[in-house]
């Protein structure tokens, strides 16, 4: 091997003479028969591993990978150095209840008026129902859960029937999800609600164990290695909480994809244009909750699967800090890069979910000591006041690095009203080696699925997986052990990218992807497809706070120009999920154009 290229030290670096560089990716676009043909080329013992080195040598990652040498040591999983505490939040109780951290949450918020969400006429503009909305609708008994849980089931059992086909569950049983809304009604009847999430519908991503439901991980196999005996512990917090579970939302596979195609369910369809991806991989959860069939559903994200669906369908989409939620009970619960967290229509759905779930596991507490969560307080002027101190980072050269100029420009809108209303400071920042974190995110959450996997791929069951699937598993499998050591090396000098940043910022600010929607090629449905430009765009600005374990979090903006909706998203310190929400929630009030989605259904329609 010739001569390593090295590195040139953290400390010697110069911002000043970085170069942003626009991500270009080589790879073939293939879809139907092609596909199929390519993939047994992929395996073959002979011509595969020559086309995956091909493949990665037209990518750089063997330069990056064998042929440069890293000077810092290997990071296996985010460590953080210690934070300062956030301004006007509201502390919370991590080993507290579920429904007690609920109640609290109800005190963050601003005081809730019915008369502007129960008095509209057909002026009013569009707007989903929160969960504040349907507890006042219970309460006040101008409908029950048992009623609203038949407009779930039949908005459910027509869209799998519908043309195309919407396939928004993988599981669903409508015999429970009744049994769970009787449950909840009898609470109501005797006014003795659990908490303000008891009778508020919510989907479970396939990854994540929901008692009695099996968990497929978008598989049609993985129930049959991999049994569920009892809810996540993130799902059994919200049941604690009296949610009614609505069964196990679709998703790409495995969750190795971001547009959320799944050759085995059927695709999932843009509740926003129905001829679009809705994103992945938390596909089924992002497209029930913008459809108004769920106020929120629990998904998983490990290189942007909560916040590139959340950006595509319009609706609000939270990663947490890694070491935030306890993973116990999902497929990924071992790895270093993904959390669960919750879609939500607006951003006080997601302060209610968030503190419902919140919680760190055992090990956690000891490896990456998690300050003491809080919320945001929203519930007076004084606090979104304090938003004018408020730093916003902004790498331009990166975050023009779009598909199309609309959504760059709608996020540069918001950047401006941010400054004009609130006093926010835009500062420039900027952020090295963006490709090589890209190629240590890779091979690190590639180590996570083969840690997870490998025994029964090696037992065959990789044969069954879709065509995506099994691209990504023979790239996976080309990875080496020095890959693996060399791109953690990567992770800590991203790791000082970042934080290096945050000395000057509060909150970086980019576009969560980098194009709205993409159209479903016909011949993709059958067989998926492989598309890595498709990819590298919807991936450009969200792994970083996978790799790193930020918390992150898309909100919507606004359209373009052919109506898709546009995500922003704020990544925050480490334990920063107050301040990331508290910046949301003034985003969404700044802009309120909401659009009615092709496909919706109103659950809380009177009879």
């Amino acid at each position: 091997m010739g001569k390593k290229k090295v590195m040139v030290p953290l400390e010697q670096i110069d911002l000043t003479t970085v170069k942003y560089e626009p991500q270009v990716v080589q790879a073939p676009h293939l879809t139907g028969n092609v596909f199929r043909f390519f993939i047994k080329l992929l395996e073959s013992p002979l011509i595969g591993p020559l086309v995956i080195s091909h493949l990665k040598k037209e990518n750089k990652m063997i330069e990056m990978l064998r042929c440069t040498e890293v000077p810092e040591p290997p990071m296996f999983v985010p460590e953080f150095p210690p934070q300062g505490p956030e301004s006007c939040v509201l502390l919370l109780e991590e080993d507290g209840k579920p429904e007690e951290r609920v109640e609290s949450a109800l005190k963050s918020l601003p005081r809730y008026d019915p008369a502007t969400c129960w008095n509209a006429d057909s002026t009013t503009p569009f707007r989903h129902w929160k969960i504040r909305d349907y507890a006042h609708a219970y309460r006040s008994k101008l409908i029950t859960p048992s009623v609203a849980a038949e407009h779930v089931i039949t908005a459910i059992e027509e869209a799998a029937k519908s043309e195309p086909h919407q396939p928004l569950l993988i599981s669903f049983d409508a015999d429970e999800v009744r049994k769970q809304a009787a449950t909840s009604t009898q609470r109501f009847e005797e006014g003795n609600p659990i908490s303000i999430l008891d009778g508020i519908f919510i989907a479970i991503k396939d990854d994540i164990d929901c008692y009695p439901y099996p968990t497929n991980g978008g598989t049609t196999w993985l129930h049959k290695v991999r049994s569920v005996k009892r809810d996540a512990v993130c799902v059994s917090r919200l049941r604690n909480c009296g949610a009614i579970l609505v069964g196990k939302a679709n998703m790409h596979e495995l969750g190795m994809g971001t547009t959320g195609n799944n050759s085995n369910y059927g695709t999932v369809r843009n509740p926003h244009a129905p001829d679009r991806y809705t994103g992945g991989s938390s596909s089924g959860p992002a497209a029930i909750v913008a459809s108004g069939i769920c106020a929120a559903a629990l998904g998983s994200d490990g290189g942007g699967s909560v916040r590139i669906p959340s950006s595509l369908c319009g609706v609000v989409g939270l990663k947490t800090t890694h070491g935030r939620t306890d993973m116990g009970g999902s497929i990924c619960d071992g790895g270093g890069v993904t959390i669960l967290g919750p879609i939500t229509s607006c951003v006080e759905d997601s302060v209610i979910v968030y503190a419902a779930i919140l919680g760190s596991s055992v090990s956690d507490r000891i490896t990456v000591r998690p300050a003491p969560p809080c919320l945001p307080d929203l519930s007076s002027h004084e606090a979104i006041g304090a938003l004018g101190s408020m730093r916003l980072g902004k790498y331009t050269a990166w975050f023009n690095d779009v598909h199309s100029t609309d959504v760059s420009d709608k996020c540069e809108d918001v950047l401006n009203l941010l400054s004009r209303t609130h006093g926010c400071e835009v500062v420039e920042i900027v952020i090295p080696e963006l490709e090589e974190m890209r190629t240590a995110h890779i091979v690190s959450i590639g180590a996570d699925f083969q840690s997870s996997l490998a025994a029964d791929i090696e037992d065959g069951k990789g044969k069954l997986l879709t065509y995506d699937s099994r691209t990504n598993v023979a790239l996976f499998q080309s990875f080496s052990a020095s890959d693996y050591i060399t791109s953690q090396r990567l992770r800590r000098r991203s790791m000082h990218h970042y934080l290096e940043a945050f000395k000057k910022v509060d909150v970086i600010v980019t576009p969560t992807t980098g194009m709205t929607a993409p159209v479903i090629p016909p011949s993709a449905l059958k067989y998926g497809e492989t598309n890595m430009q498709v990819t590298a765009y919807l991936m450009r600005f969200v792994i970083g706070p996978n790799l790193l374990g930020f918390p992150a979090i898309s909100v919507p903006v606004g359209y373009d120009k052919q109506g898709l909706p546009i995500g922003l998203q704020l990544i925050g310190r480490p334990w920063a999920e107050a301040t990331i929400l508290h910046l949301a929630f003034a985003i969404e009030q700044l802009f309120a154009e909401n659009k009615k989605p092709v496909l919706f259904c109103d659950v809380l329609k009177p009879n």
